[in-house]
C-alpha cells in the first residue's frame, strides 16, 4: 500500500463509508482502498487490532474476514515463527467475539480451520480444541463452529496444501472423529429444546460425514441417528431445523455409497427414513413445501444409495421397492419441483436396467416407470390461462426440456410404441382440454423418435391428425404439434401426401442463383443505405444488427455447387454490397455489438464464396487493420482468422496475410501487457491464437520465418497460466500445432525447413516453456486443461525427446518442496517418478495421466 501503514482511524471511516455511505460512489471509493490494505503485508496487524478493540460489529467482521482471507491466499507472507503466536490470538479473538455475531464467529472458525491444516507443526489440532474448550458451555457454539468448518475446508479451492498434507489431515481427523462424535452427544443431551444448538450439532455431524471418516459401526448404534429422525417425524419442528436434519441424512446416506461395507448403519438409515412417509403426508397437509422438499431429498438419496441393492434383489430385504413408492408419492405432488428433485436417480436407474437387459426385471419395475411417466404428463400442463406458445427459457421451460430427456431414457422399460398409442388413444377417445392435449402431445414428441415408423398406422393416423388441427385450436397446441411432426420426420418423408403443399425446391441454375440473392439482399442494403443517410442527414444512426444479421443468415445458407472453372455465383453479389457493410462499419467501429455482427456478415460472405472474395482482401484487411488501432474489437482477430483459413495456402496472399497479422499483433500485445491485461480479456487471447493457429496450419513457414514468432511465442507462454476454458484452450493447441508442423513429415518439400525453424525456437523457448507449463499446472490451471498441456508436453518431447528429459527435469528442481506451513509438498521420489512416467511414455494420455496424479500434490 503506498503511504506506508494507514492509522486506525482511517480504516474505521473507509469501513463506515463501505456498509453506511449514501453516496454509492463513496462506497465504491472504500471499497477499492479497503481492497488494498487486504492484500497489503499490513492487513494482519491491522485486522488483529480491529479485532482487539472490538468497537462494532462491521470493523469485527471486515477484520476476521480480511484474517481469514490473508489465512488462505497469503499464508506463505508469514515467518514460521509466528505461526504459533498467530494461533493463540485467534483462538483468544474468537472466544472473545463468541456473542457479538454468528458471521463473525464463522469467518473466525474458517481462519482458524484453514491456519490449522496450513500450519503442519499444530498437531491433532481436534484432540487439543476439544481439551481446550469442552467443558466451558459458552465456549461449545464456537467450538462446533470450528469442527463444522475444520472437515469442509480440507478439500478447498481456495487452499493448495496439495495431495500428501490433505491425506495425512484425513488419516488424522479420521483418528479424532469418534471423539468428535461424542462431543455431539454430549451437547445434544444438554442442550434439551435449544434448537440453535441441535442446527450447530446437525450441520457439524454432516460436515463430518460428507468428508467420510466417521466410523459406520460406531454411527449406528450412537443416539444421535435417533434424534436426527425424532426431529424429522416431528409436526412443530421449525424450518430450520428441519432443513439442517435434513441435510444430515443426506450426507450419511451418501456417505454409505458403498453399502456392502456399512450394513449396520445402512440398516438403520433404511429403516429409519421409511417411517418418514406419514411426517411427509402431514407436511403435504399443511402446505409446508419446504418440509416436502426436504423429504423428498432424503426419499431420493436414501433410492440413490440403495440403486444397486434394489435392481440386484428388488423386493427383499434393502432392495425394498417400497422406496420406489416413496418417490412416486412425491410425483404426485402438485409442485413439480417435487418431482424433479428425483430425475437423476430415475435417470440411474434406467441407465442400471438397459446395462443389465434382463426381461424379467423389466417386468418387475416397467408398472413404476409407467406411473412416472402419467405424473410427468400432468406435471408439464400448461395453466389453463397461458397465452400464445409455450416458452422454453423459463424455469418451467427447463423443466419440460429435463423431463422430455428422462422421457427419452426410460421409455425403453415401457415400450416406445405401447407409450405412443396409448397416450395418443386419451386424445382421440376423451374431449380433454387443450393444456392436457398439449402436454399429451409434448410427451409424445418426446418419444417419436424411438418408435418404428416400419408400416405404423398409428403414427400416420397421428399425422394426419396434427395436419388437420382447427384455425381455433389453441397457439400451445399447434406450436407442439409442429413439434411433434419435426420429431416424426421419418414418417412424413414416407407420408408426403399429408403435407398439402409437398414443396419441391429444385437447385436453380447459377445464374438464376445471382439473379434471385441479388433480389434477397437488396431488401436488407435498401434498409442499410437508409439508415446510413439518416446518419449523415441528423447525426444519428439506428441500430443495424436486424439487417446485419438477415444477410449473414442469407450467406450462411446458400451454398450452391460450383465446378471448377465456373465463377460463384455469390461473387457479383457480394462485391456490390461490400460498400454498404464497409460504411456501416465505419459508422459504428466503437460499438464492440455492431461490429461482432457486421464481422459476422463478412465471415459468412467470404465464407460462401470462398477464393472468389479475393478482390475483397485488400480493401477489407485495410479497413480491419486501420478500426483495430484505434477499437480493437477480438471478432477483427476471428474474421482475420477465417481470412487465412480461406487465403493462407494462395502463394501470393501469404505476405499480405502476414502484413495483417503483424498490423493487429501490435494493437493487441499492448492491450494484453496492460496489468492484469490477459485476465481481463480472455476473448482477444482466444481469438489472437485462433488466427495464429490458422496461420500454422496454412502456411507454417511464412510464419515460422517472420520476426512477429518470436513475440506470439512468448505471449502464449504468458497466456500458458491463465484460467479462461476457450482462451487456454486456444493457446494450447497453438503451441501444440506449432511443435507438430516440425514432427508431422507429410512428405512436404518444406518439412526440413519447418522441423529447423522448429529447433531454433524451442531451442530459444523450450525451457521457458515448460518449465511456465508446469508451474501453470501446479498452481493456476484446473484439471479440465490438463489433456491440452499433456498433448503440448507430448509433441516437445516427440520433437527432442532427450533435451525435453533435461528442461523437464530443471522445470521440476524450481518448484517448491514445502508448502510455508512446513508440510511437504512433494517428496524427490514423487519427483522422480513423475519424471520417470512422462519421460518413458509411449503415448500422449501416459503423459495426461501422470500430470493429474502430480499436480493433485500442490492442489
Amino acid at each position: 500500500m503506498e503511504g506506508g501503514k494507514p492509522n486506525l482511524t482511517l480504516v474505521y471511516q473507509a469501513v463506515q463509508a463501505l456498509y453506511h455511505d449514501p453516496d454509492p460512489a463513496g462506497k465504491e471509493r472504500a471499497s477499492v482502498w479497503l481492497g488494498e490494505l487486504q492484500r497489503s503485508m499490513y492487513a494482519w496487524e491491522i485486522s488483529d487490532q480491529l479485532l482487539q478493540l472490538k468497537q462494532d460489529v462491521e470493523s469485527c467482521y471486515f477484520a476476521a474476514q480480511t484474517m481469514k482471507m490473508k489465512i488462505q491466499t497469503s499464508f506463505y507472507e508469514l515467518p514460521p515463527e509466528t505461526h504459533n503466536a498467530l494461533r493463540e490470538s485467534l483462538l483468544t479473538h474468537i472466544q472473545n467475539l463468541k456473542d457479538l455475531s454468528p458471521i463473525i464467529v464463522t469467518q473466525l472458525a474458517l481462519a482458524i480451520a484453514d491456519l490449522a491444516l496450513q500450519m503442519a507443526s499444530w498437531k491433532g489440532c481436534v484432540h487439543t480444541l476439544i481439551e481446550k474448550y469442552n467443558n466451558d458451555i459458552s465456549s461449545m457454539p464456537f467450538l462446533i463452529e470450528i469442527l463444522t468448518v475444520l472437515p469442509e475446508e480440507v478439500h478447498s479451492r481456495s487452499l493448495r496444501i496439495g495431495a500428501n498434507r490433505r491425506t495425512e489431515i484425513i488419516e488424522d481427523l479420521a483418528y479424532y472423529s469418534s471423539t468428535v462424535v461424542t462431543v455431539l452427544t454430549s451437547c445434544v443431551e444438554k442442550a434439551g429444546n435449544d434448537e440453535k444448538m441441535l442446527i450447530k450439532v446437525f450441520r457439524c455431524l454432516g460436515s463430518w460425514f460428507n468428508l467420510g471418516v466417521l466410523d459406520s459401526n460406531f454411527m449406528a448404534s450412537n443416539q444421535l441417528l435417533m434424534v436426527l429422525f425424532q426431529v424429522l417425524q416431528r409436526d412443530e419442528t421449525s424450518t430450520n431445523l428441519h432443513e439442517a436434519a435434513s441435510d444430515c441424512v443426506c450426507s450419511s446416506l451418501y456417505a454409505i455409497e458403498n453399502v456392502e461395507t456399512n450394513m449396520a448403519l445402512g440398516l438403520q438409515l433404511f429403516q429409519g427414513v421409511l417411517t418418514l412417509e406419514t411426517a411427509y403426508h402431514m407436511a403435504v397437509a399443511r402446505e409446508d413445501l419446504d418440509k416436502v422438499l426436504n423429504y423428498c431429498r432424503i426419499f431420493t438419496e436414501l433410492c440413490e444409495t440403495f440403486l444397486e441393492t434394489t435392481v440386484r434383489s428388488p423386493g427383499q430385504g434393502m432392495g425394498d421397492l417400497r422406496t420406489l413408492e416413496l418417490l412416486l408419492i412425491c410425483a404426485g405432488h402438485p409442485q413439480y419441483e417435487v418431482v424433479e428433485i428425483s430425475f437423476n436417480f430415475w435417470y440411474r436407474l434406467g441407465e442400471h436396467l438397459y446395462k443389465i437387459n434382463d426381461a424379467a426385471l423389466h417386468t418387475i419395475f416397467r408398472p413404476y416407470i409407467q406411473r412416472l411417466l402419467h405424473c410427468l404428463a400432468r406435471h408439464c400442463q400448461l395453466d389453463p390461462d397461458h397465452d400464445g406458445i409455450p416458452e422454453d427459457t423459463d424455469d418451467f421451460g427447463e423443466f419440460r426440456m429435463r423431463v422430455s430427456d428422462l422421457v427419452k431414457d426410460v421409455i425403453f422399460l415401457v415400450g416406445s410404441m405401447e407409450c405412443f398409442s396409448q397416450l395418443y388413444s386419451t386424445l382421440k377417445e376423451g374431449n380433454p382440454s387443450w393444456e392436457v392435449t398439449e402436454a399429451v402431445l409434448f410427451i409424445m414428441a418426446a418419444i417419436a423418435k424411438s418408435v418404428d415408423p416400419e408400416n405404423n398406422p398409428t403414427l400416420s393416423e397421428v399425422l394426419q391428425q396434427v395436419v388437420l388441427l382447427p384455425e381455433t385450436v389453441h397457439m400451445a397446441v399447434r406450436y407442439t404439434s409442429i413439434e411433434l411432426v419435426g420429431e416424426m420426420s421419418e414418417v412424413v418423408d414416407r407420408n408426403p401426401r399429408f403435407l398439402g403443399t409437398a414443396l419441391v425446391l429444385a437447385r436453380l441454375p447459377l445464374e438464376k442463383i445471382a439473379e434471385c440473392l441479388s433480389d434477397l439482399c437488396a431488401v436488407q442494403v435498401i434498409a442499410l443505405k437508409k439508415l446510413l443517410a439518416e446518419k449523415s442527414t441528423n447525426g444519428k444512426s439506428a441500430d443495424p444488427t436486424v439487417w446485419l444479421d438477415r444477410l449473414a443468415v442469407i450467406f450462411r445458407h446458400t451454398n450452391p455447387i460450383v465446378e471448377n472453372g465456373q465463377t460463384h455465383p455469390c461473387q457479383k453479389v457480394i462485391q456490390e454490397i461490400w460498400p454498404v457493410l464497409s460504411e456501416t462499419l465505419n459508422t459504428h467501429q466503437a460499438d464492440n455489438r455492431i461490429v461482432e455482427r457486421c464481422c459476422r456478415c463478412l465471415r459468412f460472405a467470404v465464407r460462401c464464396v470462398g477464393k472468389g472474395s479475393a478482390s475483397l482482401l485488400q480493401p477489407l484487411v485495410t479497413q480491419m487493420v486501420s478500426v483495430y488501432q484505434v477499437y480493437p474489437h477480438s471478432c477483427f482477430l476471428y474474421l482475420g482468422s477465417i481470412l487465412v483459413d480461406e487465403y493462407g495456402m494462395e502463394e501470393g496472399c501469404r505476405q499480405g496475410l502476414l502484413d495483417m497479422l503483424q498490423a493487429l499483433c501490435m494493437p493487441t500485445f499492448q492491450l494484453l501487457e496492460q496489468q492484469n491485461g490477459l485476465r481481463n480479456h480472455p476473448d482477444t487471447v482466444d481469438d489472437l491464437f485462433r488466427l495464429a493457429t490458422r496461420f500454422v496450419q496454412r502456411s507454417p513457414v511464412t510464419l515460422l520465418s517472420s520476426s512477429i514468432i518470436v513475440h506470439i511465442i512468448q505471449c502464449a507462454i504468458a497466456a500458458s497460466s491463465l484460467d479462461h476454458r476457450d482462451a487456454n484452450c486456444s493457446v494450447m493447441k497453438f503451441v501444440r500445432d506449432l511443435i507438430h508442423t516440425g514432427v508431422a513429415n507429410d512428405h512436404e518439400e518444406n518439412f526440413e525447413v519447418r522441423k529447423q525453424l522448429i529447433g531454433q525456437a524451442m531451442e530459444q523457448h523450450g525451457q521457458q516453456l515448460i518449465t511456465q507449463l508446469m508451474h501453470s499446472c501446479c498452481f493456476c490451471l484446473p484439471p479440465y486443461t490438463l489433456p491440452d498441456v499433456a498433448e503440448v508436453l507430448w509433441e516437445v518431447m516427440v520433437f527432442d525427446r532427450p533435451t525435453f528429459c533435461r528442461w523437464l527435469e530443471n522445470a521440476l528442481k524450481g518448484l517448491p518442496k514445502e508448502t510455508s506451513g512446513g508440510a511437504v509438498t512433494v517428496t524427490h521420489k514423487q519427483l522422480t517418478d513423475f519424471h520417470k512416467q512422462v519421460t518413458s511414455a509411449e503415448e500422449c494420455k501416459q503423459v495426461c495421466w501422470a500430470i493429474r496424479e502430480f499436480t493433485r500434490l500442490f492442489r
